[in-house]
């Protein structure tokens, strides 16, 4: 029998995604692991999967370097490879900035400072886009200049318009009445409203305009891939997004996703990540145009995303392409996957209660596959694993799950017809 591979993650953060990725190790290597974060978040409470130490300002620096130093003392000794791996957007940040120091302790699958700073910002990855021929949304910018001393701030597209901070890791500190993730504005008073808010409360960085592309959640995409330490691609796994978080501050994210398929769109973005030198999970938010028949790119996160479990759910667990490419060097020698070609294995991945989704999903094509995935009981979620049920956590996952059906009464008639894009 071989020897089963000797490593060690560790895990950043303490939401779903940090679930979904102990999940993962767990599923394919019988492991528990220690993840490190600020907050004690619901997904990962009562868990004998993943082990979370909670760190006073550890989101940011200098708390996150001088935690960081106690923690790399901690495994320096370890023998085995010890994988450092971000769940949020600011820990990759901070990984990747910190990359050269914490590279002597811990193997860090992400992309140099200098890359992460061109791709982690909207406006800049937009920049990017054109370089390499990738649509995105018509887009203007607004900076806090242009706003104060109120220059250049006209709309060149027809209401609805899209607006969202071009600098995701700033905005978390961002806070008034109102805030969303990303906001979709139906007038010139909306507009200028929404930009004085935005800025009088201490927001230092621009603001994305966009030309808002027309339709409900089924026509969004996204994302995963897995890029080795070659820079090759070797995972991509495209999800069909059929609802979102209607509530406020997380507008986006994802609450049902069936698989999909597009040999198209994986060799575009291929081709893009290969020439950039790019290196570890990628996740990227794109939506249907039906105008020109373009899917756009909205942005791409420099870390597999919060509901990625739907790639580990439909076969392509994502701990083994680290482990793959780190510690047992396999990976290298095997074909690319161009994920769920296969329809007859399509698993779909839930972040919400069956109920709810049959109510608010729009009725479709797609969403009459995915009923019949839920009546052939072909469906899954990140949080509710078998191997990792107790009274308490069972408990409180019913809580969080079945609190969308209040979220949903509440928000979703409200955003219906003004749908948010991201």
């Amino acid at each position: 029998m071989a020897q089963a591979p000797q490593f060690t993650p560790v895990l950043l953060g303490s939401d779903m995604n940090v679930y979904g990725m102990a999940r993962a190790f767990n599923e394919a290597y019988g492991i528990s692991v220690d993840a490190y974060a600020e907050a004690n978040l619901a997904p990962t409470r009562y868990s004998k999967i993943v082990h979370v130490h909670y760190i006073e300002g550890f989101t940011e620096d200098p708390g996150f370097s001088n935690a960081m130093q106690e923690i790399a003392a901690k495994y320096a000794t370890h023998p085995e490879p010890v994988f450092l791996i971000a769940c949020g957007d600011g820990y990759a940040e901070l990984i990747s900035k910190h990359k050269e120091e914490l590279a002597k302790t811990f193997i860090c699958p992400y992309v140099d400072y200098s890359l992460l700073k061109r791709l982690n910002d909207k406006e800049s990855f937009y920049h990017v886009c054109d370089e390499f021929g990738l649509p995105y949304p018509k887009t203007k910018i607004i900076t806090r200049d242009m706003y104060e001393n109120d220059q250049n701030m006209d709309v060149p597209f027809d209401y609805p318009i899209s607006l969202k901070p071009a600098n995701s890791v700033e905005w978390l500190d961002i806070h008034f009445e109102g805030r969303k993730k990303a906001f979709t504005i139906h007038s010139e008073d909306e507009y200028r409203d929404i930009i004085a808010k935005i800025y009088d409360n201490g927001y230092l960085s621009d603001v994305i305009l966009q030309d808002y592309i027309p339709g409900d959640d089924s026509n969004m995409r996204v994302l995963n891939v897995y890029v080795d330490q070659y820079h090759k691609v070797k995972m991509m796994c495209l999800g069909h997004p059929l609802l979102e978080d209607p509530t406020p501050a997380a507008i986006g994210n994802y609450v049902a996703i069936i698989p999909d398929y597009s040999l198209k769109i994986y060799k575009q973005i291929q081709a893009f990540l290969e020439k950039i030198n790019y290196t570890g999970f990628a996740n990227f938010d794109m939506k249907y145009d039906r105008r020109d028949k373009q899917f756009k790119l909205f942005e791409i996160n420099i870390r597999q995303g919060r509901s990625s479990f739907f790639v580990t759910l439909n076969g392509y667990n994502l701990a083994s392409y680290l482990v793959n490419d780190y510690v047992t060097k396999t990976l290298a020698d095997t074909p690319i996957v161009y994920g769920n070609k296969d329809k007859s294995k399509y698993q779909l991945w839930l972040g919400v209660p069956k109920r709810t989704f049959e109510k608010y999903a729009a009725n479709n094509k797609a969403k009459k596959a995915a009923m019949y995935l839920i009546h052939h009981k072909r469906y899954g979620t990140t949080v509710f694993y078998k191997n990792d049920m107790n009274p308490k956590r069972w408990v409180l996952l019913q809580y969080m799950f079945f609190r969308y059906v209040k979220r949903y009464r509440e928000y979703f008639a409200e955003n219906k017809g003004r749908k948010d894009q991201q």
